[in-house]
């Protein structure tokens, strides 16, 4: 039985999980409370054998446009020495874990924004499709702060490329979803009315396949996207962006 959830609309169909960020007044940012309720929803279904697939989405007019800001000021009010702000950090690093590593086949369904911290959930999904508005854009630079979201920056330079995706940081350009879709940060693209067709061709199938086929070829994998990885970098993010935003508080508090 799943709890009920404040930023989350969560419903089962069948093998199906669908998985909605639900605060579309806020461009459905990304704050503890939902990363809390995003760790708990993928606790569940890694508990579950009968799920063998969740899908992603946002509510309203965009997927997810970012972190939530606000809260970064707010936590260093309540705690200047930034220990706070790193627990929200390594939470979010564990969520993007959790999405990576889930034995279920992960799907990001994006319409409009998709912004930093939501770029972040999308390339953690195994399968993405977005709609032909959709508009990306990494902006942690133009803001002051290192890309250093879930531990982002490898799973990005697996996906994407390394040259592109420097570009992309280093510009903090937008970039539509013909451009993602060349870049493998989309799968497909399709008009927005389209989403929930494209999602089941992927669903339908993948709901046939043997339970057991489908845990094993995600391990692997998993495994051979980090074999060549001899130490975690992502595990020193937390500490990079909590001091960055850190710092950049304290400047604009002289």
């Amino acid at each position: 039985m799943l709890p009920d959830f404040k930023t989350l609309l969560v419903a089962l169909e069948g093998p199906v999980l669908k998985v909605q960020l639900s605060t579309p007044e806020t461009g459905n940012a990304i704050s503890g409370e939902v990363l809390d309720e995003l760790l708990t929803i993928l606790s569940a279904v890694d508990d579950d054998p009968q799920i063998r697939i969740m899908v992603l989405s946002g509510a309203g007019d965009n997927f997810c446009l970012g972190g939530a800001r606000s809260e970064f000021s707010t936590l260093l009010a309540e705690d200047p020495s930034g220990g706070v702000l790193h627990t929200l950090a390594n939470k979010a690093r564990r969520v993007c874990d959790a999405l990576a590593t889930t034995e279920t086949v992960t799907i990001a369904r994006l319409h409009g924004g998709i912004v930093g911290a939501g770029v972040g959930l999308a390339v953690f999904c195994d399968l993405r499709v977005g709609a032909d508005n959709c508009r990306f854009r990494m902006p942690e630079l133009g803001l002051g702060v290192p890309p250093a979201w879930g531990g982002i920056m490898p799973r990005l330079l697996h996906e994407a490329g390394a040259a592109r995706v420097r570009e992309l940081i280093l510009t903090a350009d937008s970039f539509d979803a013909s451009t993602a879709q060349e870049m493998s940060i989309l799968h497909q693209v399709v008009p927005q009315d389209q989403l929930d067709a494209a999602v089941a061709r992927w669903t339908k199938p993948l709901a046939r396949r043997s339970p057991a086929a489908l845990r094993t070829a995600k391990l692997m994998m998993n495994a051979y996207a980090n074999a060549q990885r001899i130490a975690d970098a992502t595990l020193l993010d937390a500490e990079l962006l909590t001091a960055a935003i850190t710092a950049k508080e304290l400047a604009r508090r002289r």
